[in-house]
């Protein structure tokens, strides 16, 4: 089956980008950012993500480390504090900062993660994850911003991003 991710056509280096997401039960998708537009390779290839999940429910919720794929964490990189995710069914609110090296992640009105971009312990992290075989993974300082076709139900509405 053919991927129906969907990318902004402009390019965004520094944004903010607010919109809400629902999820079904079981549910599993994510917003992406910084995204190569690569016609053989899939988006999570040069992206960063901020997870998109149904964390009760999905199995990939309670794989990763100290819950770093669950809904709102930097997937399979960084884990959120706190968890504000709200269950199936119901809409999160989610906001992304990106602001040269300093990204932040918002659900549900809370500063759940913030972090530094291309320092060296950064790049060590990089190179000691699932992503080390994806050069650009990470490395870029800009572009576009991505929904990603997981295969389930997913819903998003009142997109919004603004330019910084």
């Amino acid at each position: 089956r053919p991927v129906d991710d969907i990318i902004t056509k402009r390019i965004f280096r520094d944004f903010d980008l607010q919109l809400e997401w629902m999820v079904e039960r079981g549910a599993n998708s994510g917003i992406f950012y910084h995204a190569l537009e690569q016609p053989t390779h899939a988006i999570y290839w040069s992206a960063l993500e901020m997870q998109v999940l149904d964390d009760a429910n999905h199995p990939d919720s309670f794989l990763g480390v100290n819950g770093n794929r669950q809904a709102g964490t930097l997937y399979d990189l960084i884990p959120i504090n706190p968890k504000t995710a709200k269950p199936f069914g119901e809409w999160n609110e989610a906001r992304i900062v990106s602001r040269g090296p300093i990204v932040e992640h918002w659900l549900n009105g809370e500063r759940v993660l913030r972090y530094e971009r291309w320092t060296v312990a950064w790049f060590e992290m990089l190179r000691n994850s699932k992503f080390k075989d994806h050069n650009e993974f990470g490395a870029l300082q800009q572009g576009h911003i991505g929904l990603q076709d997981h295969g389930d139900v997913v819903r998003f509405r009142n997109i919004r991003i603004r330019a910084l």
